[in-house]
């Protein structure tokens, strides 16, 4: 079987490919206006909520992105995955029920949606799908580079595609993941997340498995290597440091309440009471599938600290290597069905909230309709997206190599400072102001940006993404404080006493 193996994991992932091109054709039967294309028609039930929700956590930014940054600054990013999965209580108990009652209130298909018919305002509204559209570019980019790093990974040791550049995998798998998105819209991802959830799960058990033996004294071992090699990285915090852990620890322990990718969904299922069951499948299927971030970054590191693996090109390198060393062909074969799998499911997403941001929530805000034949246009802008997202991939990979786990980052503190405020918080408090939510989220747009693109290092290890979410909290709360509390609508109003 072994001499087999790269037979093998080619044969997974080409099932696959050719498993999302058929759902899409068969989504494409199912997905008649915009309401399917964008929200399910919120028709789906509890099982799928939750392994979609779950799945567009992780996705590339914990299969290639999250054991990258282990290897790279050891426990640091530990802050990011432990705290993820409180993360998940926290966001259902302040956006699920409220999200899903204002939009079968209002018929809302979009986050830019509930927040106009929340604050009565298009400028929030128009404010909020700048953002999405800003964020998804980043988030996007993040996904598409992962799946592009890992398909070259997997054709160089091939002889027909030993040559393959990065440019060529991005071109590949984004054809793929446009046709895909394209015909099924969200019905395709969520469809899909049910397979790739369960496969996700799967992998995440036997990659720990596969990790424990990789040395004599299991993960024990391998902690004790790399802390006699470099024993910063494996204290509490890491080699990142006391400030970037914590503040990973703040954006993404409270932030996932402002994910748009995640929120979203939680507008798709049939009934209120079925929050009761996603949760806890929510919960469980991303503690399972976290075990890969955590066990394959900390063996790899190991392996290559002892000498028995050279040093990685790149960090995001270290899923790929770990699979071709240590694990069965079969495992690698379908541990790399799942990876493309996450990163289709969560770009799908990505590029619909996108879409539904740029079709219908920018032309409602400036001149109060939608534009003709929402569908149609939805699913042009779904392949524009796509594109551009492909080039800022690149783009930033060739400038300065950076992490798909950090541009993920950068992407989801966007998103947490932007949106945490005005929906998690918003939804919860009547005193909040329309005032207050555009001092917020331009804020967080401002310096998570600025810092960003200018490359600016704040003091004391700071990040832009800490730095957009604390003062996108105190504007929130302060503006609305210092103007006069809203009127709000009657529904709105009795929807919030609930």
């Amino acid at each position: 079987m072994e001499a087999y193996r790269q037979e093998i994991i080619l044969g997974a992932i080409v099932l696959y490919m050719a498993l999302c091109v058929t759902i899409g054709l068969w989504s494409m039967g199912r997905t008649r206006n915009a309401g399917d294309f964008f929200i399910a028609g919120r028709s789906l039930g509890p099982i799928v909520v939750s392994l979609a929700v779950f799945a567009s956590t992780l996705s590339g930014f914990g299969f290639v992105g999250g054991p990258g940054l282990v290897y790279s600054v050891g426990v640091s990013s530990f802050w990011m995955v432990v705290i993820s999965a409180t993360a998940f209580g926290l966001g259902f108990f302040l956006v699920a029920k409220r999200i899903r009652m204002i939009a079968e209130l209002r018929g809302c298909m979009s986050i830019p949606d509930v927040i106009a018919a929340r604050y009565g305002s298009e400028l929030a509204r128009l404010l909020v799908a700048i953002t999405i559209v800003l964020g998804v570019l980043g988030y996007l980019a993040t996904q598409i580079l992962a799946m592009s790093v890992v398909m070259q990974a997997i054709l160089a040791d091939t002889e027909m595609f030993a040559d393959i550049s990065l440019l060529g995998c991005v071109v590949l798998s984004s054809t793929v993941l446009v046709f895909y998105c394209v015909t099924g819209g969200v019905i395709a991802s969520v469809y899909t997340d049910v397979l790739q959830g369960l496969v996700m799960m799967v992998a995440g058990f036997l990659i720990l498995i596969t990790a424990m033996q990789a040395f004599d004294g299991g993960l024990r071992e391998a902690s004790e290597i790399v802390l006699a090699d470099d024993s910063e990285s494996m204290m509490p915090f890491g080699a990142a440091g006391i400030v970037t852990s914590v503040g990973w620890f703040f954006v993404f322990g409270i932030g996932l309440a402002g994910q748009p990718h995640i929120v979203t969904k939680m507008m798709m299922n049939k009934k209120l009471a079925d929050n009761r069951a996603v949760l806890p499948l929510s919960l469980l299927g991303y503690i399972v599938s976290a075990l890969l971030w955590i066990s394959i970054g900390l063996v790899m590191r190991a392996a290559v600290v002892g000498g028995g693996a050279e040093p990685l090109a790149q960090p995001d390198d270290a899923a790929s290597t770990f699979l071709a060393m240590f694990a069965n062909p079969l495992l690698a074969g379908i541990v790399f069905a799942a990876l493309f799998a996450a990163i289709m499911s969560t770009s799908d997403a990505f590029l619909n909230i996108g879409a539904a941001a740029i079709i219908h929530d920018i032309p409602r805000a400036l001149r109060n309709r939608p534009v003709n034949n929402e569908l149609f246009w939805a699913r042009v802008v779904t392949v524009i997206l796509a594109v551009v997202a492909a080039g800022f991939a690149l783009f930033s990979y060739y400038r300065d190599a950076t992490l798909v786990a950090l541009l993920g980052a950068f992407g989801w503190s966007t998103f947490a400072a932007s949106l945490f405020p005005v929906l998690a918080i918003g939804l919860n408090w009547k005193r909040a102001t329309t005032a207050g939510a555009v001092a917020a989220v331009t804020s967080a747009l401002l310096i998570n940006f600025v810092v960003q693109l200018a490359g600016i290092t704040l003091p004391w290890g700071i990040s832009g993404g800490l730095a957009a979410f604390v003062t996108s909290l105190v504007l929130f709360f302060a503006v609305s404080f210092a103007t006069p509390q809203p009127k709000l609508a009657w529904d709105i109003d009795r929807m919030m006493d609930i």
